[in-house]
């Protein structure tokens, strides 16, 4: 196991504790530690509210148990990956506070999980050293320092299935091979990036084909594209979807039932052959991994698509889409807009607002990127190799100063100094140089 890492299973912790009172027991700790990557596991006998927080200055992970307590005795902490240490401690309100020590910076993320065949209640906590996205290191990774960054574009929709009609007879379809042709041009002028369309024409393709066309071309981001529809004309602006956890479960349980087939993978590792606890947590991590970057990637992009128009709401969104549903690409679903909503459907229509879209999505996917970058991409090696090789950027229509020098996360006024510029108003067919710095 030594390219997986160690799977660490202990029934731990420091002190017998007992509060009558307590609702809910942590009954065991468990870690496991890969690539960048590190999970608790609290496992719990029931439900349990929590709360999560950093603390800085030495870097601690400090969670917050309401009505909660400590099994009678417990053995040794787990420790590895960036846990340091664990400490214990029951506070006079009745919460149980779990302190990780860590060992280095991370981003976090916690959810809880209900009871499966093999576990009951359990609390997660998913750490992620910064920079670090892919769940399995790519077999050809060692071949491909400088790589660009692959973004899977996907028109929903196509062919015999025209997905939502507007009440002017628009076609999801068709708005969605629109923004996308439009958001794989922007990508493909990207430094560093490259967009593999998932459908070029009015055809279809079926859901899991989707998925695994952007897993064929090693892709490290799935975007689809959409138009949502409601009976209510009055509803409007755009979502942007995760897979929720339900609909992970439903497809881990599948992918485990096919490991012994070569073509299940996980990263371009195959389960086949794996025992059915290691592969379980292979998928398990990837899974957890993936969603929490596409979390992250969302929100980017809901941010941005803010920016130009109404959102339905404001944080990403979570539902079983299968078109969502590879273990191992983060992968989020854009509905441009309400096509059911008449004001809307006339905007989508529009090749202006059509742009405007894709450079949102283009914005929040880059500002990601950008922060996160996988190793040997491009983007992560000229972040350390000094000032990078200023960027030409046409304007387009919808573009603004203020726009572009946050998609490019440089300043407004370095931009028009670059270009002697007086003021910051710019004109389509305009080339502006842009000056990127290693690190920005």
């Amino acid at each position: 196991m030594n390219f997986f890492g160690r799977l660490t299973l202990i029934a731990p912790v420091l002190l017998a504790t007992s509060l009558a009172s307590a609702a809910t027991t942590v009954k065991n700790i468990r870690l496991w530690a890969d690539n960048g990557r590190t999970r608790v596991v609290l496992d719990l006998s029931g439900p349990a509210s929590h709360s999560i927080f950093t603390l800085r200055g030495p870097d601690r992970l400090v969670v917050d148990l309401k009505d909660s307590k400590l099994a009678g005795e417990l053995g040794r902490l787990p420790t590895g990956g960036s846990i340091r240490s664990i400490r214990t401690g029951l506070r006079s309100n009745g919460q149980l506070r779990v302190v990780l020590d860590l060992n280095q910076e991370v981003r976090s993320r916690s959810f809880t999980a209900g009871p499966n065949d093999e576990y009951g209640d359990r609390l997660v906590i998913d750490l992620q050293q910064q920079g670090s996205l892919r769940t399995v290191k790519r077999a050809s990774e060692e071949h491909t320092a400088g790589r660009d960054i692959v973004i899977a574009i996907d028109p929903g929709h196509g062919g015999h299935d025209p997905g939502a009609v507007g009440p002017g007879k628009t076609r999801e379809k068709d708005v969605a091979l629109a923004v996308a042709k439009n958001l794989v041009r922007r990508v493909n002028a990207e430094p560093g990036m490259k967009a593999v369309l998932v459908r070029g024409g009015d055809y279809y393709v079926d859901h899991r084909e989707r998925t695994e066309i952007a897993r064929r071309a090693n892709a490290d981001l799935f975007v689809s594209i959409h138009a949502d529809a409601v009976e209510d004309r009055r509803a409007s602006g755009s979502s942007v979807y995760v897979l929720s956890l339900k609909g992970a479960s439903d497809e881990a349980a599948k992918r485990l039932a096919e490991r012994e087939n070569a073509s299940s993978l996980v990263g371009g590792v195959s389960l086949a052959g794996k025992d059915a606890v290691l592969a379980s947590v292979l998928l398990d991590l990837s899974q957890n991994a993936a969603l929490s970057a596409s979390l992250d990637v969302g929100g980017e992009v809901i941010g941005q698509l803010a920016r130009i128009g109404k959102v339905h709401r404001r944080s990403v969104q979570q539902a079983g889409f299968l078109v969502l549903k590879s273990p191992d690409v983060p992968s989020i679903l854009v509905e441009t807009a309400y096509i059911s909503n008449p004001s809307e459907e006339k905007k989508l229509r529009s090749s202006s607002h059509q742009d405007k879209l894709a450079n949102a999505i283009l914005a929040g996917v880059r500002k990601y990127f950008h922060e996160n970058p996988p190793p040997n991409t491009m983007i992560a090696l000229n972040q350390t190799r000094g000032p990078a090789q200023p960027v030409s950027h046409v304007i387009s229509s919808g573009d603004t100063l203020s726009e572009i020098a946050e998609r490019y996360n440089v300043s407004m006024s370095a931009i028009r100094s670059a270009n002697r510029l007086s003021s910051d108003r710019v004109r389509v067919g305009q080339r502006l140089t842009i000056p990127v710095y290693a690190g920005t």
